[in-house]
């Protein structure tokens, strides 16, 4: 399995180099540290799995790359490995064409397992991932749309409605509209409260 990897430090990119170089049916093929050396190398290399995180330094991130490699004629799978584990990460690296979401803490036999899924076209998630994802399906409790995971973010940054109308580009009237389905789906009744009880139940970073 040839692999490339993406990731904005130089020491786990040589420490994910030297676990792969210990596995007979893997080799890494390419690294890059941004998106544009990411699509460039991934591009030139033809890779089977790409392993990428979603943070990439000042440039776009690893959702913006996945988008692209998906759009690629005959892609490779692309194989999030990151230490967000909120559930507004997951759902945007899935949407984005992700195969599989792992965790930076996850031991080297997680990794190998999920790198041949990738490349068998199977899908992987974090057990800790997995985990809140069957939580959150179990307790029937209504879950955000994409547009309110990102609303309750900005809400985090401390954005004001006028705020997250421009960022989104969208009418002030629609964010309000979002704000109502979005406390309502919370249980709550104010933007304080409404950004707590999304970082508790792991919806948005913290």
């Amino acid at each position: 399995m040839r692999l490339f990897l993406v990731d904005d430090h130089p020491v786990v990119r040589a420490g994910l180099a030297a676990l792969v170089d210990g596995e007979p049916d893997m080799e890494v093929v390419g690294e890059a540290a941004d998106a544009a050396s990411a699509l460039r190398g991934i591009r030139g290399s033809a890779p089977d799995v790409v392993l990428m995180d979603l943070q990439l330094g000042g440039g776009p991130d690893g959702f913006a790359v996945a988008e692209e490699v998906a759009a690629l004629d005959d892609p490779p799978r692309v194989l999030v490995l990151t230490t967000y584990e909120s559930d507004a990460d997951v759902r945007r690296a899935v949407e984005a064409g992700a195969t599989g979401y792992l965790l930076k803490a996850c031991p080297p036999e997680e990794l190998f397992a999920a790198i041949r899924a990738a490349a068998r076209g199977e899908s992987s998630l974090s057990p800790a991932v997995a985990a809140r994802v069957m939580d959150r399906a179990r307790s029937g409790r209504p879950a955000l749309t994409a547009r309110e995971s990102e609303i309750v973010a900005l809400l985090a940054e401390g954005l004001g409605n006028r705020q997250i109308a421009q960022r989104l580009f969208v009418t002030e009237a629609t964010v309000k509209t979002h704000l109502v389905h979005l406390f309502a789906k919370l249980g709550v009744d104010s933007r304080t409260a409404a950004v707590a009880e999304a970082v508790r139940r792991g919806l948005i970073r913290r």
